[in-house]
């Protein structure tokens, strides 16, 4: 431990000079060698000998991660590194290739500054790399370039020197036309990564040695030694003359942001509050005297300590004992205990100012993309809203003595993992689990049956769909029980162009108060009489008031949200969340006496009438689709073309690269279901694919009928849908 007590020593004295500190993500398609690059990194910090860097997998701590060879949770490392003596701190995240966890990637995102985007030399620029590369852009990261897996080029490929530079340009080639595609406006050129000024890195990560121009002026190492040296298998020697992680770590400090320089453009896009308010200016300024604003990107749960709340501070210095407010859950906590990572190490120390990544022991009940302030001040834009679960299985305890211990390890996985979500089926007991994929739900019943030894029952994994509406549906009277209360509702499409803007975080979820957001509904298309009016957004779906003068409505709003929000999670053609709706409340009658316009009056009256609307204005089904991407041998096309059309498939896009095919296509995700069994063996195991969501599109009218029937069956209720009369007394 000596080591790391040094270590600690003198990052204390540098996390307070912030143009010394670099947050930095690593990122890739899967199996590109991040982790093994991760490990090289370690190593500069001495906390992993250089013999061991690449093989190691310090950062794949989770044993599953080892046993398949992925990394599913992103990891947290901060290293010391010495360079033209001053000392710099990294704080890296290495961060899945997977898009099952895709959402971990966007998380990372919101902590860091910079990525290195590692890409695989002989398969070159991949369908994940292109959508991790724009998770970095979107969140204003700026990148540089490692190309990875250089030996194979000459040992696998044979390849002449000519032909290895040519490959270098074409891979910077593309991942510049990406940068130019995904970056905001003002970074598009500025953010190009080139060769000469050393924004590009080439090398080994599993045998530890890298090479960029200005480091091979410093050593006089050529491109032409190194083919040498690959020729004749001496990497041995060429990884002690030239270091990967002195490479690497210089392109980041040279390239990447400070967070001081970062945080002037990235503050303004990730939080709404007024920049020029004394909180917006001390956090664009990283000043480590001001009010504290963390955010926090990831939660985890330790046997010992409890809760770990990881993130980026963005102003103040966290402290012990400190009292601070959770914003997003409107309640107040103590900090208990501040550490810093070490690979699987957390090292306890006083305080963290501002700029640095740290985490925070006590704070119960806390989840990812919470801000944490000294007071009260608007939130950090969300991330959980950009990414959808589209698969769930049902998970029963097997020995009903397990049912409290499976809840409680079921939420700690949704706490950790934004993407997830847990529901417990009121009617049978059991708990609904919700992910981006199937991949994704193994490794959540893995969790629970491996390391919490819980046996468990899984059912096959069935799809979210999603209820919308085709038209403008007459206005429905939704009387209460009572008879005291009658409230004239409608419902209509919404606008596409508005429903995109909550889909991608551009407008907040929520209740809001008069006006709140009308600017940016006029923006999205919304006519302005709508925007003025709007009450609350859920689900992708808005609530519009177009009353004039009702008596008592302010006092009956709260709960005629509510019945909003009710009647979204649960639509009546097949009890699935809606969206793209929006609902209009176009009249109302209210009683005088409060008592008579309680929450069993109103709650019934608004969801019934909801309900009753969206039944005559051509209710739909949307379906989750995703984009597939397979590489495999060229004879095997016949195959996979087979097994695609099998599954309502459409191919989209079919290039050869050599001998190699690669398919792009859009398929149903239900489809999808049981496809790394068929097409594993439909082409003797020598497919490779990837996928990520491709959103909600309208299910086919002649399927809609027969897929209703068996949701509505499998849920328990009869298989023909409500008649809109079933509503309306």
């Amino acid at each position: 431990m000596g080591k790391i007590e040094e270590i600690i020593k003198r990052m204390k004295d540098v996390m307070y000079v912030t143009d010394q500190i670099r947050n930095i993500g690593i990122v890739a398609h899967i199996d590109h060698g991040k982790t093994t690059l991760t490990d090289n990194l370690v190593a500069a910090s001495g906390l992993l000998s250089e013999d061991l860097a690449g093989k190691q997998l310090v950062m794949d701590f989770y044993e599953m991660e080892r046993e398949r060879g992925i990394t599913i949770f992103s990891a947290n490392i901060s290293i010391l590194y010495d360079w033209k003596d001053k000392d710099y701190i990294i704080n890296i995240i290495d961060t899945p290739g997977h898009v099952d966890f895709a959402d971990e990637v966007i998380r990372a995102m919101r902590a860091v500054d910079g990525v290195i985007l590692v890409v695989d030399a002989v398969e070159g620029v991949m369908p994940q790399t292109e959508t991790v590369l724009r998770m970095a852009l979107s969140e204003r990261v700026k990148p540089v370039l490692f190309i990875n897996k250089v030996d194979r080029l000459i040992n696998e490929l044979q390849v002449t020197p000519q032909q290895m530079q040519e490959r270098f340009m074409e891979i910077i080639r593309e991942v510049n036309d990406l940068i130019r595609k995904f970056a905001p406006e003002e970074f598009k050129n500025k953010w190009q990564v080139s060769v000469n000024d050393g924004s590009v890195a080439f090398g080994s990560a599993y045998h530890n040695w890298a090479l960029s121009v200005p480091y091979s002026q410093e050593t006089g190492v050529t491109f032409k030694d190194v083919y040498e040296y690959l020729q004749r298998d001496r990497q041995k020697e060429l990884a002690k003359k030239i270091k990967l992680y002195d490479v690497v770590l210089r392109m980041v400090i040279q390239h990447l942001p400070s967070p001081v320089e970062a945080q002037k453009y990235r503050i303004p896009y990730l939080w709404k509050g007024d920049i020029n308010s004394e909180v917006g200016q001390q956090m664009l300024n990283v000043d480590k005297n001001g009010k504290l604003v963390m955010v926090i990107t990831d939660v985890s749960v330790d046997p010992h300590a409890g809760d770990v709340s990881t993130g980026r501070i963005y102003s103040g210095t966290l402290r012990r004992g400190m009292d601070v407010k959770l914003i997003n859950a409107k309640r107040d906590a103590r900090i208990q205990q501040i550490s810093l990572y070490m690979g699987p190490h957390r090292v306890v120390v006083d305080e963290v100012p501002a700029g640095n990544i740290a985490a925070v022991v006590g704070i119960k009940d806390v989840y990812a993309g919470e801000t944490i302030a000294e007071e009260e001040i608007p939130p950090f834009e969300s991330f959980a809203t950009k990414l959808e679960p589209v698969v769930t299985v049902a998970i029963e305890a097997k020995n009903p003595k397990d049912i409290t211990k499976l809840s409680e390890v079921l939420r700690r996985i949704a706490k950790e993992t934004p993407s997830v979500r847990v529901e417990i089926n009121k009617e049978t007991g059991e708990h609904l689990v919700s992910g981006m994929g199937e991949l994704q739900l193994e490794v959540i019943v893995h969790r629970v049956e491996h390391d919490n030894k819980i046996p468990v029952n899984v059912s096959p994994p069935t799809v979210v769909y999603r209820e919308s509406v085709k038209k403008v549906s007459p206005i429905v009277e939704g009387k209460s029980p009572n008879h005291h209360n009658k409230f004239y509702i409608h419902v209509e499409p919404l606008e596409p162009s508005v429903l995109e803007a909550l889909m991608e975080g551009k407008i907040p979820e929520g209740k809001y108060k008069p006006r709140q957001y009308e600017k940016e509904y006029v923006e999205a298309g919304m006519n302005p009489d709508d925007a003025k009016n709007v009450w609350a957004a859920y689900n992708h779906n808005v609530f519009v008031d177009r009353t004039k003068g009702v008596q008592y409505l302010n006092e009956a709003k709260e709960l005629i949200i509510q019945a909003f929000q009710e009647a979204m999670d649960d639509g009546p053609l097949a009890r699935e969340k809606v969206m793209g709706v929006k609902v209009v409340l176009d009249d109302a009658v209210l009683h005088e006496d409060a008592v008579h316009r309680g929450p069993a009056q109103v709650i019934p009256a608004v969801k019934r009438a909801i309900y009753a609307a969206m039944l005559q204005a051509e209710p739909f089904l949307y379906e989750p689709k995703q984009y597939v991407f397979i590489y495999a041998p060229q004879d095997y096309m016949g195959a996979i073309n087979k097994e695609l059309q099998s599954r309502r498939a459409q191919i989209l896009d079919i290039q050869s690269e050599g001998e190699r095919l690669v398919i792009k296509a859009k398929a149903p995700v239900k489809e999808m279901i049981g496809f790394a069994a068929a097409i594993r063996s439909a082409t003797q195991g020598r497919a490779f694919w990837t996928y990520e969501p491709a959103g909600f599109e309208p299910l086919p009218k002649d399927l809609q009928d027969e897929v209703v029937r068996q949701i509505r069956t499998r849920k328990g209720e009869s298989p023909e849908p409500p008649k809109p009369e079933d509503f309306l007394e």
